[in-house]
């Protein structure tokens, strides 16, 4: 068997992440699907290849964290809390009723299945891919509020599904389950989990303030999902909810923490690293696919594949039954919510209800499963939930990963001006605090009457543009592209002629970049 150097795999992944990235841009097919089909194929075409194996813990400690704090720092909280009601109900509601339906199903697909490990299989299935979701639906013309639930829903689901399956894999290990137990259990963790993502963040920021360094303060924010994660595991709570918990007060407090420097290196380096855990995560996927299906025997193959497609077939017409009466029973019940908050579109509705891919979570939880019961004897339907999980993964990504973006195209939707129109009037208000600010300063001694009108006049051409412009028009931006690109191209002939060094270029080139940013040709080349 040959065995790769740990380098010689590192570059191997990293040139099929670019691969596929690339080829992504250029197909109608989600980047989440075109790894995992990647990773398959990497399985199959070299099975005897030394690749990592998916643990478990390698899912839940390495990879899990990061992404959950990540989607956290930046999910809106003023939105969250607007759409709190539905995301509780397919965060938690949908959850439960899921697991019931796959429970049921299960026990009727597998004659002698205990009514625990029927459940545990539930709540594997359960939780839709936050990742998947957010790589599809982010990309593509669909309404603020549909992209709101859809997180909320992900930062939630997981912690709901991993409690309800540990209780109901500690019921099969052990004989023995309470309700009262497992609902005041659910509290407990949540509570004491979402207090210790709190206590994490609020130190991470008081470290901030004593380091003052920039790459120290990235390092602390890299570290602290990690912290919170395991500190969580520790005191066996949710530890789900203490990164999303965590992310979000890091956020609410942290453009006052660090200084403009940190916080943009802060959001390059996150960017990447989420962006290598999720084509890890996915090719991984793929992978541990193939090394599965080899384990599986032959005879018993089909049947399961047969079973997996029904499992996966009663979750996603669960939830598309849930998601319609979880949006409209409310309003019928409730004259406040028919007062308060606007109808949703059907689209709108449909499109909640048709995103449920399932993904890593899912497999890992599966693949957590114990080998032995408390009495010795193996874990019942152990391989069997193992693969059920991985046809309900792929059907799920398949079927409605593929279709999801032509159903939106179909829709659709309206553009929405709401998040131009806020940072309009965002900008507009900063800048005449900050010309007030300059009055103000005015005054000072050692304040050059001179700085204080050009930097007015500088204010009053922003405040003008954004006073009689909904934003720039697209000639005057073009033009500002072109003389921006014509800016960066002279700095590079001065270095190349010996008249700058690189060090005035980096620096020079980054102001550059970030006015590009700022005008809408931050991927202009």
């Amino acid at each position: 068997m040959p065995h790769f150097p740990p380098i010689v795999l590192a570059i191997a992944f990293a040139a099929v992440v670019v691969a596929v990235t690339a080829i992504a841009r250029r197909l109608p097919v989600p980047v989440p699907i075109l790894q995992v089909g990647a990773g398959f194929l990497v399985g199959l075409l070299a099975p005897e290849m030394s690749v990592p194996q998916l643990e478990p813990d390698l899912v839940f400690f390495v990879f899990l964290p990061p992404v959950l704090w990540a989607a956290a720092f930046f999910t809106s909280l003023r939105d969250f809390n607007r759409a709190r009601r539905p995301i509780a109900l397919l965060a938690i509601g949908l959850v439960l009723a899921t697991s019931v339906a796959v429970a049921v199903a299960a026990r009727s697909l597998f004659p002698g299945m205990p009514w625990a490990v029927a459940v545990a299989l539930g709540a594997i299935v359960s939780p839709p891919d936050a990742v998947a979701a957010a790589a599809i639906v982010s990309r593509l013309p669909v309404p603020r509020r549909v992209v709101v639930i859809l997180e909320g829903e992900s930062l939630v689901n997981d912690a709901s599904a991993l409690i309800l399956y540990r209780s109901a894999v500690a019921a099969a290990v052990t004989g023995a389950f309470s309700w009262g137990e497992s609902v005041v259990r659910f509290f407990v963790d949540a509570a004491v989990g979402v207090a210790i993502g709190v206590l994490v963040a609020w130190l991470v920021l008081r470290a901030m303030k004593l380091t003052r360094d920039v790459l120290a303060e990235t390092l602390l924010t890299l570290a602290a999902p990690y912290v919170a994660w395991l500190t969580a595991e520790t005191l066996h709570v949710s530890a789900v909810l203490a990164c999303v918990a965590g992310g979000v007060y890091l956020r609410r407090h942290f453009s006052t923490a660090v200084a403009p420097l940190s916080r943009l290196q802060n959001r390059f380096i996150w960017d990447l690293v989420v962006f290598v855990l999720n084509a890890t995560i996915f090719l991984f996927l793929g992978v541990e696919f193939r090394a599965a299906l080899r384990a599986v025997p032959g005879g018993s193959l089909a049947a399961l594949v047969r079973a997996g497609v029904v499992i996966g077939a009663v979750a996603i017409v669960v939830r598309l039954l849930w998601v319609p009466i979880a949006t409209w029973l409310p309003r019928i019940l409730s004259a406040h919510i028919r007062r308060d908050e606007p109808a949703p579109l059907r689209r709108s509705v449909f499109l909640v209800a048709w995103t449920s891919m399932r993904g890593i979570v899912s497999l890992a939880t599966a693949l957590a499963l114990p080998r032995l019961l408390a009495s010795g004897a193996p874990f019942p339907f152990r391989e069997e939930i193992v693969v059920v999980t991985m046809c309900v993964i792929v059907l799920t990504l398949v079927v409605q990963g593929l279709t999801l973006a032509p159903i939106i195209r179909a829709f659709r939707f309206t553009p929405e001006q709401t998040h131009h129109t806020e940072a309009r009037l965002a900008r507009l208000e900063a800048a005449r605090r900050g010309a007030e600010a300059l009055d103000d300063l005015s005054r000072e001694s050692w304040v050059d009457a001179r700085d204080v009108e050009w930097l007015r006049n500088e204010l009053r051409d922003r405040v003008r543009l954004l006073e009689h412009h909904a934003g720039e028009p697209e000639g005057r931006r073009r033009l500002r592209s072109e003389m921006l690109r014509a800016e960066r191209r002279m700095l590079v002939r001065l270095r190349n002629e010996g008249a700058i060094s690189d060090d005035v270029l980096r620096d020079l080139e980054q102001e550059l970049d970030l006015e590009a940013v700022r005008v809408g040709a931050g991927e202009a080349r």
